[in-house]
């Protein structure tokens, strides 16, 4: 495998709240792991939360013996814990929270895990699957009928999430597995992305056999290019490389 990741301010917001994390070498008890995080709250508060969720969950993943796939639950459940009694202590921190998607290739096995709507996708020859499901408002309307995603609701209230690692003192994981075959990119990314680039235009760029590196480059262009209304966070992997 090969993978680049890529993270950008955008064109309106000041500060940067996205942090990225990839190792295609073992960390622990994993073979590989690669993260998203898109922090809220505070502008400091929002950076702080997406950092610091990935430093907690690198410290616990470097220390447990559990299974890999439950290590990686566990560690987002030790991440949430930590910073959420820190938003409670510190009132420079309340409120904070933070998206994540997280994943390992672990024997062809894609193990997908996610909070709040960063996303995660898989590419291949025949298209372009959301593998992740999005903790929206706007998704759980769609959901109940009472909304499309092609409706101006849908639309102006995509950034409103219903889960987020810290908000609550405990957190709902949401996981997937996905059997691959070896010819896949996989894609984990922020809302930054989605919000301003489509589906089948992150696909023509990533299927076009310019790499991996010039593709999450083009996509990181054309979110801004769109508008650039949040901060961009692009991890792409080449499932094939070797």
């Amino acid at each position: 495998m090969y993978s680049v990741a890529l993270t950008d301010v955008g064109r309106i917001r000041l500060i940067n709240q996205d942090t990225v994390y990839v190792s295609d070498v073992p960390i622990g008890v994993l073979p590989n792991l690669y993260i998203v995080a898109d922090g809220m709250g505070g502008e400091k508060a929002g950076d702080y939360a997406s950092k610091s969720l990935i430093g907690y969950m690198i410290t616990y993943i470097e220390n447990t013996m559990k299974m890999p796939v439950v290590a990686i639950r566990e560690a987002i459940e030790y991440a949430n814990e930590n910073l959420y009694a820190e938003g409670i202590k510190n009132p420079n921190l309340t409120g904070m929270g933070t998206t994540v998607v997280a994943a390992s290739i672990i024997d062809n096995t894609l193990y997908v895990f996610n909070v709040g709507d960063s996303r995660c996708y898989i590419l291949d020859e025949n298209g372009i699957a959301q593998i992740t499901k999005d903790h929206s408002l706007v998704e759980m309307l769609v959901s109940k009928g009472e909304i499309t995603r092609e409706s101006d609701e849908y639309k102006e209230n995509k950034s409103k999430i219903t889960r987020a690692v810290g908000a609550e003192a405990k957190v709902l994981i949401d996981s997937f597995e996905v059997e691959l075959l070896g010819n896949e990119y996989v894609l984990l990314c922020s809302d930054g992305l989605t919000n301003m680039v489509d589906d089948k235009k992150i696909f023509n760029i990533i299927s076009s056999g310019a790499g991996v590196e010039s593709s999450a480059k083009r996509l990181i262009e054309e979110a801004n290019l769109s508008g650039g209304s949040d901060n961009i966070s692009i991890l792409l992997i080449d499932v094939s490389a070797r």
